[in-house]
């Protein structure tokens, strides 16, 4: 095996891994949101209950949020104080999330021979307050996500990581 081919083989492994992680954490916002949507309709008397949903959700929106990385969204204030790259990055990656579920559902509609209207509503939700709501708390959801990357960008080459979940020493591991 070629050393390119290790590389892109492991590149690809390390992506897929970054991908999981991320859907993981989506999954766990999104099951909240989920949960409490399904107990306010099941006092209501609505059986209602979309956890498969909500996982290829979270792999979709994991997936969008890579495609984010790879072009270096939200990353201008990198060297401001850490409130601001955190909060840009947050506000850049939920417009790309916004816009790329917009066309995935006008997609999806169309295929599915959909109103335009109705795939808009399958988005957000059907009143201003609903989206207004829904933007908000996954805005809340990305906050924590980008603190974690803005912080670990000021920590550099993956001391964060190794701090939460190999050793509270955040230099590297002599090789």
């Amino acid at each position: 095996m070629s050393g390119q081919h290790r590389t892109l083989a492991h590149k690809a492994v390390e992506e897929f891994k970054a991908m999981v992680a991320l859907a993981a954490y989506l999954y766990v916002g999104l099951g909240a949101l989920l949960l409490e949507r399904t107990a306010l309709l099941h006092a209501e008397g609505i059986s209602y209950a979309a956890w498969g949903g909500a996982a290829v959700k979270a792999l979709v929106l994991a997936k969008f949020m890579l495609i984010g990385h790879a072009l270096h969204l939200g990353e201008s204030y990198r060297h401001k104080p850490l409130i601001w790259p955190t909060l840009h990055m947050g506000l850049m990656f939920l417009i790309l999330l916004l816009v790329l579920t917009t066309i995935e559902e006008l997609v999806v509609g169309a295929i599915n021979h959909r109103p335009i209207a109705e795939s808009l509503t399958h988005i957000a939700g059907p009143t201003i307050f609903v989206v207004a709501g829904n933007l908000l708390l996954m805005f809340l959801i990305l906050l924590p996500y980008c603190a974690f990357r803005s912080l670990g960008n000021v920590l550099g080459d993956g001391a964060l990581l190794r701090m939460f979940f190999v050793s509270r020493d955040a230099t590297p591991p002599v090789r």
